[in-house]
């Protein structure tokens, strides 16, 4: 059949598997829109608040899917708004496809109205980008860049289409929905010489990243675990990978890690790495980064192998494939001894836990754990927040931390809840502070628009919170612009929004407000009141290691 390039990409997005999509509409995506209403019973489309909130948006749910993420937007400043997006989920590695229109092709390079270069402003943060030369290319370019953006490691794909193509016609033929490229595991032999390694060491320590979920490793992990009986850390982006109530899991590690985490890390003769890179946030001084440890690295881009850290052992393939070769290759451990450190450390932790009475954040999101079910999806945005909540949060499955790694972006968590939201099914969280919040909270529009069953936990300390401990411990107290000091009353304007919320000051008074908010269909904000002085700790000093570590205000 006949049909316009706007219709094809329509089609198209619906034959692979695309059932929301996330955008605003403008002058030079407009044929689209048009094509979207005509098949909106096939393909639901969220109209957001911005376009960085819909790219957020598409990543939230890519996150809490494992699909890709789909964004729609028009060109010049449509386009340039999705780059903070794009740029989170390559530095997460995240898959999502986004087009955007362009102008006619003949105009492009005189800088007529709203002409942007968005595949080269994109070419750094992205897996691959296109502009579409025919009509004819456009379906087949749509249905490589689905395939790109899960195949291998995962990631952001954008596809620009000039305004000719959109309104051109050609023949369109449905097609089945592609899949990632083949996977394989490492080498047989790497394998084999990890399996040696691994047998011969007393203290061994497994890290896991996102690369496992992305993978779906997680129960190759529990198996490899007890296997060599040893303890189980993870990076950041690994939460969620690995029930938090786990006996062999001792929780994130790195710079806000937990204590025992860390510390244990730092003191194994092996450390299995799966599917995650070796960031500064984890290390800390390289050049005293585990001197203890042979590393036994597992990752399926060959890129993070021996970029920041060398292996003794490197495994290139896919994590899954590769530990389903290796664990049967493993003898059966009892490492009585290192666990009697492992439980020491774990007592030591527990002697540095914030145990205060009153509204401190700890006791908020243990408070909240409460009332989460295993299916609930907590996005975050970035500061103080989200590492008391990676410190805290318990999770029973996998895919449900929703939160900006590698990018750090400040503004992410409530577009992306609300993607999570859509993604899950089930009713999701937002656990943020003033600050983040106060920079996409447009986005409770959309929100109440859709009536999202969202709860917005927003803990208020009228500072920017991460970079006041970072001046407090490193900048002689030099509080420079990070006193907000703001009026803004952030009951008063969800209520504005459409939204319900409330305010509390006590954990009783917040058990409570999170029970109705949870009974609540749409978006509800439950306003917390912290001390501006609160730290996150433990905390790695900026180049130290772990013999610098600080567990508690005056070390």
């Amino acid at each position: 059949m006949k049909l316009s390039g706007a219709d094809i990409i329509v089609r198209t997005l619906i034959e692979q598997g695309c059932d929301v999509v996330f955008g605003y509409p403008g002058g030079q995506i407009i044929n689209v829109y048009d094509s979207l209403y005509k098949y909106k019973d096939e393909l639901t489309h969220v109209l957001t608040a911005h376009e960085q909130g819909a790219a957020h948006a598409a990543d939230g749910y890519a996150r809490a899917t494992g699909k890709p993420g789909v964004v729609i937007a028009t060109s010049g400043p449509g386009a340039t708004n999705l780059v903070t997006g794009i740029a989170t989920a390559y530095l997460d590695s995240v898959p999502m496809v986004a087009i955007t229109g362009n102008v006619f092709a003949s105009q492009l390079g005189t800088d007529s109205f709203q002409e942007i270069d968005i595949t080269g402003i994109t070419l750094p943060i992205t897996k691959h980008n296109y502009i579409v030369g025919s009509v004819e290319e456009l379906a087949d370019t749509i249905r490589e860049a689905f395939k790109i953006a899960v195949s291998d490691r995962p990631g952001p794909v954008l596809i620009d289409v000039p305004k000719n193509i959109q309104v051109a016609r050609c023949e369109y033929e449905p097609q089945v929905r592609v899949v990632p490229d083949e996977k394989n595991a490492a080498k047989d032999i790497r394998i084999a010489e990890a399996a040696k390694c691994i047998n011969e060491v007393e203290r061994p320590y497994i890290y896991f990243g996102g690369g496992l979920i992305s993978a779906v490793a997680e129960s190759e992990l529990t198996e490899l675990c007890e296997k060599i009986d040893a303890p189980v850390g993870c990076s950041f982006m690994g939460l969620s990978g690995m029930p938090t109530d786990h006996p062999k899991f001792l929780g994130m590690q790195g710079m806000h890690g937990h204590y025992a985490s860390s510390m244990a890390m730092h003191n194994a003769d092996c450390i299995i790495a799966l599917g995650v890179r070796f960031n500064d946030r984890v290390t800390g001084n390289r050049a005293k980064f585990a001197t203890t440890a042979k590393i036994v690295h597992i990752d399926i881009d060959g890129a993070e192998l021996s970029k920041t850290v060398n292996p003794a052992h490197a495994l290139r393939g896919d994590l899954k494939l590769t530990l389903q070769k290796l664990i049967p290759q493993l003898e059966q451990k009892n490492n009585a001894e290192w666990w009697e450190t492992i439980e020491e450390l774990r007592r030591e932790e527990k002697d540095t836990l914030d145990n205060r009475d009153g509204m401190t954040p700890r006791k908020a999101i243990l408070t909240l754990n409460k009332h989460l079910a295993p299916g609930t999806p907590v996005a975050t945005d970035v500061g103080q927040h989200q590492m008391w909540a990676a410190q805290n949060l318990n999770f029973k499955n996998s895919r449900r931390f929703i939160s900006s790694g590698g990018l750090g972006t400040m503004g992410f968590g409530l577009g992306a809840a609300i993607g999570a939201q859509m993604g899950s099914g089930e009713h999701a969280v937002l656990v943020t502070g003033d600050g983040s919040f106060g920079m996409c909270l447009n986005e409770l529009a959309t929100a109440v628009s859709q009536k999202t069953p969202l709860v917005i936990l927003l803990l208020n300390n009228g500072v920017l919170g991460m970079v006041r401990q970072w001046q407090t411990l490193f900048f002689d107290k030099h509080y420079s612009n990070t006193v907000l000091d703001r009026k803004t009353d952030f009951i008063k304007l969800a209520e504005a929004f459409g939204a319900e919320g409330e305010r509390c000051t006590t954990p009783e008074e917040l058990d409570a407000a999170l029970g109705r908010a949870f009974e609540t269909k749409g978006p509800y904000v439950v306003e917390c009141l912290i001390d501006k002085d609160e730290f996150v700790l433990p905390m790695l000093p900026p180049g130290g290691s772990m013999d610098d570590i600080i567990v508690k205000v005056g070390d």
